[in-house]
C-alpha cells in the first residue's frame, strides 16, 4: 500500500484510477495499523482492479483536514473519480468489500 503524502498527489490518484480505496490513518492509532495490511490483503484478493493508498494524518494533518477526515480509521472509496463509500471510526472490513461488489462490477466486471 503505497502511502502519499500531498492533496495533489491524492487528487491526481482520484482522477486517473479508476478504483481507488484511501485508508486514513496514523502511527499512533491502534485500530489503523491492524487494518492497513488486512485491507490490502483483502483488496489484492478480492477486487484486484482497485488501487489502495495510505494517507498518514498525524504526518499530514492539512490533507487530512482537506478531505474532512477529523477521526481515524476513516476508509474512502472512489470510482471514476467519485466517492462512492465512506467508512469512518467502527466498521467491518467484510462489510466494507460487500458494499464494494456492485460497484466494482460495475466498473471493471
Amino acid at each position: 500500500m503505497e502511502q502519499l503524502n500531498s492533496l495533489t498527489e491524492l487528487d491526481q490518484r482520484i482522477n486517473q484510477q479508476p478504483g481507488l480505496v484511501v485508508l486514513f490513518g496514523g502511527q499512533q492509532c491502534g485500530v489503523c495499523q491492524v487494518i492497513k495490511p488486512k485491507l490490502a490483503q483483502m483488496l489484492a484478493e478480492t477486487y484486484p482492479d482497485m488501487q489502495c493508498v495510505y494517507i498518514d494524518c498525524q504526518q499530514t494533518p492539512e490533507l487530512c483536514a482537506q478531505k474532512s477526515v477529523f477521526s481515524l480509521p476513516v476508509v474512502h472509496v472512489y470510482f471514476d473519480g467519485q466517492r462512492f463509500i465512506e467508512k469512518a471510526r467502527s466498521f467491518s472490513l467484510p462489510g466494507l468489500m460487500a458494499e464494494m461488489q456492485r460497484p466494482y462490477t460495475m466498473m471493471f466486471g
